[in-house]
């Protein structure tokens, strides 16, 4: 086994253990303090028949709102977790693909029947995954041509007072979740390169960023990287 293989099938084993019970509770509890993700999903803006790819898809929670919010279109999952797995196709039933894989190196046309995407999706799960920028560059190269990568995950808290904003970064530690603190500009820097816009909004709080990177068509090539959006800070559920 190589050493990519290798750590791939660890964190795998590891996400397992820490979501083997965790996942019968996850969505009850985790609506309190993974805010964004909503606002991510009206912000879609699917057309019917687009194709929808959710990356560390978890429960399905996401996926299930997708499809009742963008009717008609198709969904698809991935994760690396077996067990978050389980429940989600207990959740989905035929009405998504599901796959289990590493969202840094997964084959789509191998797990899906297909390589691009009109809609990418990461919700809190760069925090979770240790070579998050290569599955970040990875989840890009998946968008169909103006198709849209967004993103929601913690930002750096740096709106809190300081031990709240230390005790909750403890807190996350337990849960093997370590807030990216060059997620945006990582971000802008891998639109650049892969020939893509970024747009960023921060959160209240910089508790959460969201992040929508769209890939231009051919004809855009060349076209001035998007700026920042200046938006009013934003706390979505």
């Amino acid at each position: 086994m190589t050493g990519v293989a290798s750590a791939s099938a660890d964190h795998a084993r590891l996400m397992d253990a820490v979501y083997r019970r965790q996942r019968h509770v996850y969505d009850a509890t985790r609506r309190f303090f993974l805010f964004g993700r909503d606002a991510l999903i009206r912000q879609l803006d699917c057309a019917p028949g687009d194709a929808v790819l959710e990356i560390a898809c978890g429960t399905g929670r996401n996926l299930f709102r997708i499809g009742t919010h963008w009717p008609d279109t198709a969904l698809h999952g991935l994760d690396i977790s077996a067990e978050m797995l389980r429940t989600a196709r207990l959740k989905l039933g035929d009405r998504a693909v599901l796959a289990c894989g590493d969202a840094t190196a997964f084959n789509p046309q191998e797990l899906f029947g297909r390589s691009q995407f009109d809609r990418v999706i990461i919700s809190y799960a760069l925090s979770m995954i240790p070579d998050w920028q290569q599955a970040l560059s990875h989840a890009l190269e998946l968008l169909a041509p103006r198709g849209e990568l967004h993103i929601v995950d913690f930002g750096d808290f740096g709106g809190l007072p300081r031990l709240l904003r230390a005790g909750l970064r403890a807190w996350l530690s337990a849960f093997h979740v370590t807030p990216r603190a060059e997620l945006v500009p990582i971000a802008f820097g891998t639109a650049l390169r892969k020939q893509a816009s970024c747009e960023s909004i921060t959160g209240r709080f910089d508790y959460c960023e969201r992040l929508i990177l769209r890939r231009y068509t051919p004809h855009e090539v060349g076209e001035p990287n998007a700026a920042v959006l200046s938006s009013p800070p934003s706390r979505g559920t």
